[in-house]
C-alpha cells in the first residue's frame, strides 16, 4: 500500500495514469506528453510498475503500458472500509 500511495503522489505519475486510462500507450508515446526526458519518464513508469499500477510488455523493439486497475479498485475499497469504520466510531 505504501509504494501505491507514493507512485500516486506525484502529479506526472498521476497524469500518466489518465494517459492511459485512455487507451495502452508505448514508452515514446508517454513521453511525448511531457516537456521532460525519456529517462525521467522512464523512472515514473518505473515506480509506477513497482506499485502495480501500470502493467509493461514488450513487441519488438518497443515497450507498451496498460493502466492495471485491480491495485486502485484494492485501493479505493480499502478507504471505504476506513472511512466507514471512522463513521461508525463518531457515532458510537
Amino acid at each position: 500500500m505504501k509504494t501505491v500511495i507514493k507512485a500516486l503522489n506525484d502529479p506526472t505519475r498521476r497524469e500518466i495514469l489518465e494517459l492511459l486510462r485512455e487507451k495502452d500507450l508505448s514508452a515514446g508515446e508517454i513521453a511525448d506528453h511531457f516537456p521532460f526526458g525519456k529517462p525521467t519518464i522512464s523512472h515514473h513508469l518505473d515506480l509506477l510498475r513497482q506499485a502495480d499500477l501500470v502493467t509493461s510488455w514488450k513487441s519488438g523493439q518497443f515497450v507498451y503500458y496498460a493502466l492495471n486497475t485491480t491495485v486502485l479498485d484494492e485501493l479505493v475499497r480499502w478507504l471505504l472500509v476506513l472511512s466507514s469504520d471512522k463513521k461508525k466510531q463518531s457515532e458510537v
